[in-house]
C-alpha cells in the first residue's frame, strides 16, 4: 500500500472538491448510492438489477416479480448508508448505539434488528466459524473497546479494514452482518476524510478471500490493500470531476491550495 500517495490524492480531493459543480456531484454521488446499495446488498444474494435498483431507490417504483425482502433490502440499505453520512457530518465517532442502529435500518420490516444473536451461527464455505453466543459477547466487547485505540496503531486504511473484517468475524447479528461491516468500513474512510467506497459483485470471491485470510490467518494485508486499491479509485474519480480550469498547487503551509488557471 502507497499510503503517502493515498494521502497526497485525498489532499487533492479535499482541496478541489468545491471546484465540482453542484449538480455534476450531486449525480456522482446519486449514482454511486445506487452502486454501492446494489454492490452491497448483491454481494449477500440479492437478485435486483443494477437498473432495477436505480429504478426502485430513484424513481420509486416497485420491481415486479421480486420478493419484499429484497425490496426492503435495497431501501433499507439506501437508509442506513445516509445515516452514515448523516453521522459523520455530525462528527460523531463509530460507536456501539450507532452501528446498532445501522443494523436496525437495515433489518427494518425483515426482522428485529440493533440485537445481538443468542444462537450459534456457521457460514457457508468458510473455514472460519464464528464464535458461540458467550464468546461472541466478549469479543464484541472488546472490539468496541479497540476501536477507542486502534487508530493510532492503524492508518485510516487498514483502520476501516480492521473495522470490517473483525466485527464481520465475529458476526454478533443472526443477518445483515456483512452489509453493517461494509457500512462501518465506509464509516471510519469518511470519517477520516477519503470518499465511501463499494466492493463490486464480481469480486465478492477474491473478497471473501482477503477476509478469510483475516478470519483465519489474522492477516489483515490483503484486504487492507483491497480497501486501499478501492480507495484510490474512487479518489480519481472524484478527481476526473473537478473542474478543468482549477489546477494543483502547495500552499504556504505546505497543503494543497487551489488557483484559477
Amino acid at each position: 500500500m502507497d499510503y503517502p500517495e493515498l494521502l497526497r490524492k485525498k489532499e487533492q480531493y479535499q482541496a478541489s472538491r468545491a471546484s465540482i459543480p453542484d449538480y455534476t456531484l450531486f449525480t456522482f454521488e446519486q449514482a454511486f448510492e445506487v452502486e454501492y446499495t446494489h454492490n452491497s446488498t448483491a454481494i449477500e444474494g440479492n437478485t435486483l438489477t443494477l437498473i432495477e435498483t436505480k429504478v426502485l431507490l430513484e424513481d420509486g417504483i416497485s420491481i415486479g416479480g421480486k420478493n419484499l425482502r429484497e425490496i426492503y433490502e435495497s431501501v433499507n440499505h439506501r437508509k442506513a448508508y445516509r445515516y452514515v453520512k448523516d453521522c459523520i457530518a455530525k462528527g460523531l465517532p463509530l460507536e456501539e448505539k450507532i452501528i446498532k442502529d445501522i443494523h436496525a435500518m437495515l433489518m427494518e420490516n425483515i426482522l428485529v434488528g440493533g440485537v445481538y444473536r443468542n444462537v450459534d451461527v456457521y457460514i457457508s464455505g468458510a473455514q472460519h466459524t464464528p464464535p458461540s453466543p458467550n464468546e461472541m459477547y466478549r469479543q464484541v466487547k472488546d472490539f468496541y473497546a479497540d476501536l477507542m485505540w486502534k487508530g493510532r496503531e492503524l492508518n485510516p486504511i487498514e483502520l476501516a479494514a480492521w473495522t470490517h473484517a473483525e466485527f464481520v468475524k465475529i458476526h454478533p447479528f443472526i443477518d445483515g452482518n456483512g452489509r453493517t461491516s461494509r457500512l462501518i468500513m465506509n464509516y471510519q474512510l469518511l470519517a477520516n476524510g477519503f470518499p465511501a467506497i463499494s466492493i463490486a459483485k464480481e469480486n465478492r470471491l477474491a473478497y471473501f478471500n482477503t477476509l478469510e485470510a483475516y478470519a483465519v490467518e489474522g492477516n489483515l494485508a490483503p484486504f487492507a490493500e483491497m480497501i486501499a486499491g478501492l480507495t484510490e479509485q474512487q479518489l480519481d474519480r472524484y478527481l476526473d470531476l473537478a473542474a478543468p480550469d482549477m489546477e494543483l498547487e502547495q500552499g504556504p503551509d505546505g497543503g494543497p491550495s487551489m488557483k484559477q488557471q
